[in-house]
This record gives structure tokens, C-alpha cells and sequence, in this order.
């Protein structure tokens, strides 16, 4: 298939003090392990246009969105704009929080402006190439991290070597589809899709996490001013902890591993990949209506009774979060019970509805990118993948667009059978919306396909 493209990058550093993102602590950024980007690719075919723009940030919330729709408008770009922009994150857990409220405002209005100024880089003049697409599969980095116990419910991490684990609760999607550009000088583009979650280091340093590895680790290898754009693909209930060793997998060796390694699997294949048939491209959006999500008059009940058992513990000053871990959550501490009783008392009383925008970038009759709001969880990716572009190559990008809108800054969407066996994915301070959400995504991918 025969595409116009282009690439511009920009680098989006911090400045100023801004905690970074992921954790329920707040952790001020105290040095730059590594640089993180905006990304943007401008694509054209058979007369249509089409724009990927991707933060090495933790998500899209809606004030990111805006800001960036307002910073195309006044570029006056002829055919781009946020109509067939598709906006991304890496959901780097080492990268500044946009929803703290400490200079997020003013991070965001720089991270903005960084991005339209690499989207009209790459806008600025569009080259002739080939499309490329194929497949490879690396299943050493990703595990479902939601595990049964033996006492009949599940838990998020519950610890390395944990004897109390039964099995995973759910899959895992090794597969990794990829897109690529060529041009006489070589691969100039490659979009790959990767379910890993990217929360390797822990810390106050700024990273890109593994996907600034496999980056930097590949692009060297590809043509004169080649891009790599991974995307991340549905991993709400995956990541790269293996509970069956003792080894320290918090460090910055961490990320050198799983994205070197990553690279390896995808530099094997690459010469393999096939010339992507059929003509044009197009781009369709289509917007989602949920529910915020839905809180049992028992659940209610227990909260209030938990608030009640802890009068003396204070789970919202700034610091009260600061020693606060996933053990904590598993073994069911009195912090933790107190702090997600509280979370769930506040869920209780949200109003704003979540709206979320689907964005679909299908190459002729071959090859799709999907965009999935916040953090699905594995299935539901491979439901759009497996079933509904079951005859096409599909990469899935998570943190697509906005995370809910108003009043949501991110949250999980597991499918509606995880509900009610443990986990703090399912919980009411981790997802915020409906129980019903995977079930609307799914059926609204299901309409955009028929496109």
C-alpha cells in the first residue's frame, strides 16, 4: 500500500516541580533517568488524512485533550485537526502527573504545545512510502497479575512466592502486531502494539520506561531520522511482575530488560514483514456514553462501618498515602481499608457521566489501529482484535483520547465478570465508571467496524 507520512518529536522534560504520575503518593520528579517525548505521525492516503500524536505520560485526561485541540487550532494545519488526530500515552508511570495539583496546569498548556508543534513537523512536508504490516509474539515480560487464592478470591500482586496462589484469573496477549513505513533508505516508521504495563522503576526519576528502551534500541537500526511509535495495548490487568521468583523487579535495570528485549523479538521479524494490500486510508470516531460507577447499598454499608472502625486514622492529608503499597491492599490493612472505604463514600456522590472517544485508522481492507479509552483490561482487547477485526491486522492503543472526561482522570475497565472477586482494579477509587463500560466499548467497536 502506498502512504504519504511524516515525523516530528519533541521533548516534554519537566520544568517545574510536578509529581510524577501512577502511585497513591505523591513523588516529586528529582531527576531525568531519561528523556520523554511527544510524538506525532501524519499519514496520508487516497486523498484522506490521518494523525497519531503520543505522550510518554501516564494518560489523556481531558484538559491534555483540550489543550491540544486548541493548540491545532491555531496552527491552521489544512488537513489535520483533532477530527482524525488519534491522542495516546505510553501510561509511563515515571512521567508528570496531569491531574496533580501542583503545576499540572501549567505542565499541560507546555506538553500541548510541544505536541502540535511535532504534529505540524511532521504535517510540514509528507514523503512517499510503502506500508508494511506482520506479526511477532514475545510471552517473557507479561503475566495477568490478578491471581485466585486459595481462599476464593482474587488479589492484585499478591507478592512474590505468595503460597496462597492458585492460578492467574485471566489471560495474557503475547502477540505483537506491527505497522511499518519503508522508503529506499529503509524502515522509516514502526508502530508497534505491546500489552505491558509500563511500571517498572518506582522512584522520582523521569523515564519512558521500557518503550523508551525498545525506542532507543531500535531506531539506531532503522533509516536516518527513523521514528518507533509503541503503542500500549489493552493491559489494565497485566504487567511484568513474575510471582514465581524472588527477583527485584523495581530497578532501572528493569526497563533496560523487558525493552532491549522487546526490540530483539521485533528486529527478528522485520525483514519479514509483508507489503499491506489495498488502497487509502480513513479515519472514524464515535463517541461513548457510560455511567459512573454503580455502588451497592451493602458496599455503602461496609464503608461507612470501616470509616467508623478507624476513627483515628487520616487518609487525606497530602502525606497520609506516602507508605502506602500494593501489599498493604492484598494483606487488607486498616490504611488501606480506611483509605478505599473513603475513596468509595466519595465515588458514591459522583454525578459527571464518563464519555469516551473510540478512533478507528483503517488502511484499506487490511490493517486497523483501535484506540481503547484509560485501562482495559487484556480481554477486551482481544475481543476487538480476535473477534471484530478478526480478518485484519490489529493494533490496539490504549489511554486513547480522553479518559472519561470531566471529572475522570483515568481509572481501569475490567470486563463485567471481574466485578465483585477482589482485585483494587475493580474498586471504586481505581475505576470510576460503570460496570457496565467494556460491554459499551465493545458494542461501539463492533459499529465503527461496520465503517
Amino acid at each position: 500500500m502506498k502512504i504519504k507520512f511524516g515525523l516530528g518529536r519533541e521533548n516534554i522534560n519537566p520544568a517545574l516541580p510536578i509529581s510524577l504520575a501512577g502511585y497513591f503518593n505523591k513523588r516529586m520528579w528529582d531527576k531525568v533517568l531519561d528523556d520523554i517525548e511527544v510524538r506525532a505521525v501524519a499519514l496520508k492516503s487516497g486523498g484522506e488524512y490521518a494523525a497519531i500524536i503520543q505522550f510518554d505520560l501516564l494518560c489523556i485526561n481531558i484538559r491534555l485533550y483540550k489543550a491540544v485541540e486548541k493548540e491545532l487550532r491555531k496552527l491552521h494545519l489544512k488537513n489535520f485537526s483533532i477530527k482524525n488526530t488519534l491522542i495516546c500515552a505510553t501510561h509511563t508511570h515515571t512521567a508528570p502527573d496531569i491531574n496533580s495539583d501542583v503545576n499540572s496546569d501549567e505542565y499541560i498548556k507546555f506538553a500541548a504545545a510541544k505536541a502540535a508543534q511535532a504534529l505540524n513537523e511532521a504535517a510540514s512536508e509528507l514523503v512517499p512510502g510503502e506500508l508494511f504490516g506482520g506479526m511477532t509474539r514475545d510471552h517473557r515480560y507479561i503475566f495477568n497479575r490478578r491471581y485466585w487464592m486459595k481462599n476464593g478470591t482474587v488479589l492484585t500482586n499478591p507478592g512474590k512466592l505468595n503460597p496462597d496462589i492458585l492460578r492467574p484469573e485471566g489471560e495474557i496477549d503475547p502477540q505483537i502486531p506491527m505497522l511499518a513505513i519503508k522508503t529506499d533508505e529503509g524502515f522509516k516508521l514502526l508502530i508497534t502494539s505491546i500489552v505491558n504495563h509500563t511500571d517498572t522503576i518506582g522512584g522520582c526519576g523521569v523515564s519512558a520506561d521500557w518503550p523508551g528502551f525498545m525506542r532507543r534500541t531500535l531506531e539506531p537500526a532503522m533509516a536516518a531520522g527513523a521514528m518507533v511509535l509503541p503503542l500500549i495495548g489493552a493491559s489494565g490487568n497485566i504487567n511484568h511482575f513474575d510471582v514465581t521468583t524472588d527477583m527485584n523487579q523495581t530497578t532501572y535495570a528493569e526497563p533496560e530488560r523487558i525493552g532491549t528485549g522487546y526490540a530483539e523479538s521485533i528486529r527478528r521479524v522485520w525483514d519479514k514483514l509483508e507489503a499491506v494490500s489495498g488502497k487509502g486510508l480513513t479515519c472514524h470516531t464515535r463517541k461513548i456514553k457510560s455511567k459512573p460507577r454503580e455502588i451497592d447499598p451493602a458496599e455503602k454499608a461496609d464503608a461507612e462501618a470501616i470509616m467508623a472502625k478507624y476513627p483515628d486514622i487520616d487518609v487525606d492529608s497530602p502525606d497520609s498515602v506516602k507508605d502506602l503499597t500494593s501489599e498493604d491492599l492484598a494483606k487488607g490493612t486498616p490504611f488501606a481499608l480506611k483509605y478505599f472505604a473513603s475513596n468509595l463514600l466519595k465515588q458514591a456522590k459522583k454525578t459527571d457521566k464518563p464519555e469516551f472517544l473510540l478512533t478507528c485508522i483503517k488502511f484499506g481492507d487490511s490493517a486497523v489501529i483501535a484506540s481503547l479509552p484509560s485501562e482495559p483490561f487484556v480481554e477486551i482487547g482481544l475481543t476487538v482484535r480476535k473477534s471484530i477485526f478478526r480478518d485484519r491486522l490489529c493494533l490496539i492503543t490504549s489511554h486513547g483520547n480522553y479518559n472519561g472526561g470531566k471529572g475522570y482522570g483515568g481509572g481501569y475497565i475490567p470486563n463485567s465478570w471481574n466485578y465483585g472477586r477482589g482485585g483494587y482494579e475493580a474498586t471504586p477509587r481505581s475505576n470510576g465508571y460503570s460496570t457496565k463500560t467494556a460491554d459499551l466499548l465493545i458494542a461501539g467497536w463492533r459499529k465503527l467496524a461496520e465503517k
